[in-house]
């Protein structure tokens, strides 16, 4: 016969009973519960008592005190956290652990403000105060080069923050790109080219001649043109460009797990394609392959006045 647990009642004319069912609580929620939370669980518990026992763990440094939308948030403190900020008071715990949560893509000066309710020159002050520490840092994001979004000191910032590979210094690198277009195709072409003069059956010529991404960079990688580290997806997104630009087409095959470059039990492959006769310059109009045609107008972030496809295709 299974046993049958029973939940220990609380104790609640017990402080420290009450005060350690609300630590359970914290650590069943780890981010965090809200005052209707406690009142659930201990429903006889006086309003004053409940105030009590928060009020003793925050005092402690035990708890963390958040706001969010719908209100106040009680949330177990980070061990690691606690020593570096120790000697704080707690408007800077605040502010500082508003940052934490925003992780690796940050946030801006305004939604600190708006989260942790502080005015906008406490919060600057505060903000200074924690990059004199080290405890923050403050990154420019490619979103929009005049503001700063703040996140620990420690973290590498996130690609949708830097722009990943493809900038330096918030400036998009189009020169480096343009070199990457042209090695992945003539990768893609040599790799055509050795298929068709091995003289087999053109089923066989035409398999041969695709490459896998993980192929493609390993070869980028190997001729040591780049500065940085890129990825596989950094690749991926540059054999993409490719094909908007039918110099390549992709197709996508089933692959054993743990294949290299094989993502969910399937594989990318590529191929450098010519067209057998150069199409009219009415159907080369860059419109009718256009990924975002949908979303493009005068006037949006996507129009045909700063289109670098439509223009190259009007100077030709």
């Amino acid at each position: 016969m299974s046993e049958v647990k029973v939940k220990k009642e609380t104790n609640l004319s017990d402080p420290v009973e009450v005060e350690n069912r609300i630590k359970e609580l914290c650590q069943q929620f780890p981010h965090g519960i809200t005052d209707q939370v406690i009142q659930n669980d201990l429903p006889h518990l006086e309003p004053q008592q409940r105030a009590m026992a928060l009020n003793k763990l925050l005092s402690l440094g035990q708890l963390d005190l958040l706001r969010n939308s719908s209100g106040l948030l009680y949330r177990m403190k980070d061990s690691q956290s606690t020593g570096k900020m120790k000697g704080s008071d707690n408007q800077e715990k605040l502010v500082y652990q508003v940052i934490e949560d925003a992780g690796s893509k940050g946030i801006w000066s305004r939604d600190i403000r708006f989260k942790s309710n502080l005015p906008l020159t406490e919060v600057n002050k505060i903000l200074k105060n924690l990059e004199s520490k080290k405890l923050i840092k403050a990154v420019k994001s490619v979103a929009a080069s005049k503001k700063k979004v703040y996140m620990l000191y420690n973290l590498q910032p996130d690609r949708s923050v830097t722009g990943g590979a493809w900038y330096s210094d918030q400036d998009f690198e189009s020169e480096f790109v343009e070199v990457l277009n042209q090695q992945c195709f003539k990768f893609l072409q040599s790799k055509a080219e050795a298929a068709r003069e091995s003289k087999q059956s053109p089923m066989v010529q035409r398999n041969s001649s695709f490459a896998t991404s993980h192929e493609v960079w390993k070869f980028i990688c190997e001729l040591g043109i780049s500065k940085v580290d890129l990825s596989m997806d950094d690749i991926e997104t540059i054999l993409n460009t490719l094909i908007y630009d039918g110099k390549v087409e992709m197709t996508v095959i089933a692959a054993k797990e743990g294949t290299v470059g094989s993502v969910d039990g399937q594989m990318k492959l590529y191929r450098g394609v010519n067209p057998v006769i150069q199409p009219t310059g009415l159907v080369k109009t860059p419109c009718g392959l256009c990924p975002v045609f949908d979303d493009c107008q005068e006037g949006g972030e996507i129009s045909p006045s700063n289109c670098v496809y439509m223009t190259e295709w009007l100077d030709f």
